[in-house]
């Protein structure tokens, strides 16, 4: 399995807890200004301090497919703690504001650097907070401190900067009920690319709303990333044991 495999898995999450209720669909849509919909979205962050999750993985690209589990324990705003299993562990990371480490006891290799390293794979730069962002339903941009425009589209308020990026396009859909996000889209027309994070189902568990399920497909020219996730289960303010050292004898990987 490759490592992009692996890191890919850093930007994603979530479905079915059948012990607990779905958080409402969509209501009806009335006009309301791009200000105010930002503002209740970032009224809407999740705020919990930990997050311990069981994920299934379903991964597919243009030549492979596979499927495995993941253990997910967050530490809000210091630690993404992650474990992927296939019968046996695969991989182990953890990241923090500072530092990406993984090492692979299937493959028996490690890495350990900065944020740079996600910025090599991802072709942008991207911070622990936008990361974080990204498995909590939140957008990874600022909606409340840039302007953004807004209009009606797919049934959600589409908020998107007056002022883009020279990179790429991004889209953030908000969902008129929770005002979590529906989808975040980044769009570089130029070179045919697109990344599109879509979360389709929240669950409501002690009125906290979670994303019930993860869509993430990736597009360049013909080629495709397509990941699926599902939360077996989840629990929130609980005691997380993020204990991580990489084994010694493993050899070390270069990106």
């Amino acid at each position: 399995m490759r490592l992009f495999t692996y890191i890919v898995v850093f930007l994603l999450v979530f479905t079915s807890c059948k012990s607990n209720k779905s958080a409402a669909t969509h209501t009806a849509l009335k006009e309301m200004s791009a200000k105010k919909v930002a503002k209740k979205h970032v009224a809407h962050n999740f705020e919990e301090k930990t997050i311990d999750a069981k994920l299934k993985v379903d991964y597919k690209d243009n030549s492979e497919g596979l499927g495995f589990s993941v253990r997910m324990k967050i530490k809000k705003d210091e630690v993404i703690w992650l474990k992927g299993t296939k019968i046996i562990t695969i991989f182990k990371a953890k990241i923090t504001p500072d530092k990406v480490s993984f090492y692979s006891p299937y493959k028996r290799n490690y890495f350990e650097g900065d944020f740079s390293m996600l910025k090599k794979l991802l072709g942008t730069d991207i911070t622990f907070q936008q990361l974080q962002n990204l498995l909590l339903g939140q957008a990874i941009f600022d909606v409340k401190s840039n302007r953004q425009n807004i209009e009606i589209s797919q049934n959600s308020y589409q908020l998107s900067p007056k002022e883009q990026s020279d990179l790429f396009n991004a889209f953030f859909y908000i969902n008129p009920n929770h005002y979590k996000l529906d989808k975040q889209s980044l769009v570089n027309p130029v070179k045919n690319q697109r990344l599109d994070i879509s979360y389709p189902a929240y669950l409501n568990k002690k009125n906290i709303v979670f994303p019930n399920k993860i869509n993430i497909l990736a597009k360049e020219n013909a080629k495709f990333t397509n990941i699926d996730l599902t939360v077996r289960s989840v629990d929130f303010n609980t005691n997380l044991d993020l204990n991580f050292s990489i084994p010694e004898g493993y050899k070390e990987i270069q990106l």
